[in-house]
C-alpha cells in the first residue's frame, strides 16, 4: 500500500466522482481507477459501489474517508510546517468577519487557532458580507465570516451559488434568529415576540442590499408581503450605528438575536416571529479548503426560510498548491474547521 493510493482513493471519496477526483488530482482517470482498485484488493474490502451513474462509499470506505481524512491531515500539518521553518517567514492569514462574529464566533475560534498556530499572524478585518466575497474572488482574503450570504446571487437558498458557484464553497458554521431592535418604552416591546404586520408600517433603519445582499434579502423574505410598506427612515451599514439611531427614538431596527450583547439599557430586542434560526457563513481562499466540496454551496437550512440568518464559511475551488502556499493553506483548513465546529 502506497500514500498515494490512500490520496487517490480520499480524493474519489470527497467528490463521489471518479472524473472530477481524476481532474482534481491531475491526473486521466483510467490510472485513477486502477489504484482505488488496488487498494481495495490490498485492503480485502470494497470501498465503493460503483454504477453506471453513481459511485458511492460503503460503509468501509466512509470509515477509511473519516480516518484518512484525520490522518494525511495531521501528515500534511507537519509537512507543512516544516515548510515554515525552512522558509524562516511566519505565515499570514487574513480573516474577514461581520461584525457581530466579533462577539459570537470570535472570542471561542480566535484562542484556539492562535495555540495551535503560534507562528502564523492572524489579521481580522471587519468587512460586510459583500465586500468579503469580493475579496475572497480576488485573492485579497483568505477566509470571510458572512452573513446569509449566497456568493455570486445574494439570494439566500439558492444552491447554486450563481456565476460564482465553481469558485465558492460556503458552509454553515452558525444560526440564530431575527430580532426587533426598538426603544424600550415603546409599547411592542414588552411582547414576547413581534410579527411582520406590527413593524409593516414603521419607521425603520434598514441597510444597503449591495454591501449585505444576504442579510437584506432574508429581512425581506422574513416580512414577506409586508416588506413592500417598509418605511426607512434611515440607511446604515454598521449595526451600532443603526442601535445609535434606535436609542434615539428614530426607528426600530432588524438585526440578529446575539445583537443582546451589544444593546444600550435604552434599547429593548424582541425576536421576530416565525422561523426559530438564521444562519451563518465563513469563506476561504485557500484554495484546499474547497476540496470535496464540488464547489457547490449548501442550501439555507430549511428552518431559517421564515425569519433566519446565517453565518457562511466561503472559499475558492483547488488549483494546484505550491510550497510556498501548502501552510497557509493547511492554516487556513484548520480554521475553517474550527469555525464548523463552533457552532
Amino acid at each position: 500500500m502506497e500514500l498515494r493510493q490512500l490520496r487517490y482513493f480520499l480524493a474519489v471519496a470527497e467528490e463521489l466522482h471518479f472524473g472530477r477526483a481524476a481532474e482534481k488530482l491531475h491526473m486521466s482517470q483510467p490510472p485513477l481507477s486502477l489504484q482505488v482498485s488496488k487498494l481495495e484488493r490490498e485492503l480485502g474490502v470494497r470501498l465503493f459501489d460503483r454504477s453506471t451513474r453513481n459511485v458511492a462509499l460503503t460503509p468501509a470506505g466512509t470509515y477509511l474517508r473519516d480516518e484518512m481524512q484525520r490522518v494525511l491531515g495531521d501528515l500534511d500539518q507537519v509537512v507543512e510546517e516544516m515548510h515554515d521553518f525552512a522558509s524562516n517567514k511566519p505565515p499570514e492569514l487574513s480573516l474577514g468577519f461581520v461584525s457581530s462574529a466579533s462577539y459570537s464566533l470570535l472570542p471561542k475560534v480566535t484562542p484556539l487557532f492562535k495555540q495551535r498556530h503560534p507562528r502564523v499572524t492572524l489579521t481580522e478585518i471587519p468587512l460586510t458580507s459583500g465586500e468579503q466575497v469580493q475579496r475572497v474572488l480576488a485573492g485579497t482574503l483568505d477566509l470571510g465570516i458572512v452573513r446569509d450570504e449566497m456568493p455570486g446571487t445574494g439570494a439566500p437558498g439558492d444552491p447554486s451559488g450563481g456565476s460564482h458557484g465553481r469558485d465558492l464553497v460556503s458552509r454553515v458554521v452558525h444560526e440564530e434568529r431575527l430580532a426587533v431592535c426598538l426603544p424600550k418604552d415603546h409599547p411592542l416591546a414588552s411582547k414576547p415576540e413581534i410579527s411582520a404586520d406590527e413593524i409593516a408600517d414603521v419607521p425603520l433603519i434598514t441597510y444597503p442590499r449591495d454591501l449585505m445582499p444576504g442579510f437584506v434579502d432574508r429581512v425581506t423574505l422574513a416580512l414577506g408581503e409586508h416588506a413592500q410598506n417598509i418605511r426607512t427612515v434611515e440607511q446604515v451599514v454598521h449595526q451600532e450605528t443603526a442601535l445609535g439611531f434606535v436609542a434615539a427614538g428614530v426607528g426600530m431596527t432588524i438585526l440578529p438575536e446575539s445583537i443582546r450583547e451589544l444593546v444600550p439599557p435604552s434599547v429593548a430586542v424582541v425576536p421576530l416571529a416565525g422561523s426559530p434560526t438564521t444562519p451563518a457563513d465563513g469563506s476561504n481562499s485557500c484554495p484546499a479548503a474547497a476540496e470535496g466540496s464540488g464547489g457547490r454551496l449548501p442550501a439555507m437550512s430549511e428552518r431559517g426560510v421564515q425569519a433566519g440568518i446565517a453565518i457562511n464559511c466561503t472559499l475558492t475551488r483547488s488549483v494546484r498548491i505550491s510550497s510556498e502556499t501548502s501552510s497557509l493553506c493547511s492554516c487556513s483548513r484548520y480554521l475553517f474547521s474550527l469555525l464548523q465546529s463552533h457552532n
